[in-house]
């Protein structure tokens, strides 16, 4: 049996979970629908580790612990309460795997030899001179040998300023992604570490961008790039509001609302979300990235948006005002 196959449950016992959760967070449950949540809870091993898993994510999520005195939901319209209810039982179904991941990565993070947690920057200098700006949720490994001075890129977002090799043995400086390496040509760049996919940023001298079995570009001064396994992408002009994020701003000039959420979410634990319905409304600014939400409450004040929060600010969604 495979581990997915041992974490599947139902997603009708799910999908009922999810609705219990939802009635007792909500407080307002009478002594009889106890008695029922209790009977439902008790007629099955599958009910009773659909109700485990519930606990178990509401504890992860605020710290909280697995008892039915939860701290009051808003109480949704119909439409928006079933919506919420397939959205925890979605998370129901994946806990046990997404959580697996969760503590991959964040071995990951935290064995690297320098990180940066989510929602703060680190600046520091390599052995050789080279620069460091490390921004949130970062993590990367220095290998620095005889051949070469390489970077590991495991995760995150960099800015470097390379130095000269300060011995004699004049060691190439190279980033390595997932998708593959970049080699210094004397330079001051950025690289993103995004799924499947590598963005470069040259503000000073040039990149070359290797992909085994794929090819090389050379990346200028003021030019942006990206790949991936399969591929290299066109040249583009810097847009350099793409590194606001080292001043600590996040700048938008007429970004689509839900690429600024999913931006914004980098900054932040928890979940935020926005409407469909405002996906596409245009946002433009300078917002703070150190506390996400003095931006979102400017948000509200400037657009036609409503911010709505649940579990202490984790859960965060924003929807027509």
């Amino acid at each position: 049996m495979s581990a997915h196959d041992r974490h599947a449950l139902d997603p009708a016992i799910l999908n009922e979970a999810a609705d219990w959760l939802m009635r007792l967070s909500e407080g307002s449950v009478n002594d009889a629908e106890r008695l029922e949540w209790e009977r439902w809870r008790t007629s099955s091993p599958a009910h009773r580790q659909a109700w485990a898993r519930a606990e178990l994510l509401l504890s992860k999520l605020q710290g909280l612990p697995p008892a039915l005195a939860m701290p009051a939901l808003d109480r949704p319209s119909n439409p928006a309460r079933r919506a919420a209810m397939g959205k925890l039982a979605a998370l129901l179904a994946l806990a046990p795997l997404a959580w697996g991941s969760w503590k991959l990565n964040d071995w990951q993070q935290w064995t690297a030899d320098y990180r940066a947690p989510v929602g703060e920057r680190r600046d520091l200098t390599l052995t050789d001179g080279t620069r460091l700006t490390l921004n949130t949720d970062t993590a990367i490994d220095v290998f620095f040998d005889e051949h070469q001075r390489l970077l590991l890129l495991r995760r995150g977002e960099i800015l470097v300023q390379t130095a000269a090799d300060p011995s004699a043995l004049a060691r190439p400086f190279r980033v390595q992604t997932d998708e593959g390496r970049m080699q210094a040509l004397g330079t001051r760049f950025s690289v993103r570490e995004d799924t499947g996919h590598t963005r470069l940023v040259v503000l000073e001298g040039a990149v070359r961008i290797e992909v085994k079995g794929i090819g090389e570009q050379v990346v200028g001064a003021g030019q942006s790039s990206g790949f991936t396994a399969r591929g290299i992408d066109a040249l583009k002009p810097v847009d350099k509001s793409v590194l606001a994020w080292t001043q600590g701003m996040l700048m938008a000039d007429n970004m689509r609302l839900a690429d600024f959420v999913n931006e914004l979410s980098r900054y932040r634990n928890g979940v935020l979300r926005c409407d469909p319905a405002i996906a596409n409304l245009r946002i433009s600014g300078a917002f703070p990235l150190n506390d996400s939400r003095q931006t979102l409450n400017m948000l509200a004040r400037t657009y036609p948006i409503r911010v709505t929060s649940r579990l202490g600010d984790y859960w965060v969604m924003l929807a027509p005002a």
